[in-house]
């Protein structure tokens, strides 16, 4: 009978070295992934800053331009 129980015990201990083996690889993949994701965000969150002050830039000029473009149809409108 003790026989029996270190071979069920011995093939417990297998299928857990087995297994543990297994999830470990998957963890590290899993971790290499998400490194490899956490790399491309910061590049696109960089990019997405620079697309903001592009944005912003365009918006300022065009308000300045929105302003002399009314201030000179109301001169010449108003010129009379």
């Amino acid at each position: 009978m003790s026989s029996n129980n270190y071979k069920s015990a011995q093939k417990h201990r297998e299928w857990v070295t087995m297994t543990l083996t297994r999830i470990k690889s998957d963890v590290e993949h899993i971790r290499e992934k998400v490194i490899a994701n956490e790399r491309h965000l910061s590049q696109l969150n960089g990019r997405v800053g620079k697309a903001e002050n592009s944005i912003s830039k365009i918006q300022g000029v065009g308000g300045v331009l929105a302003i002399l473009f009314t201030s000179l149809f109301g001169y010449f409108f108003n010129k009379n």
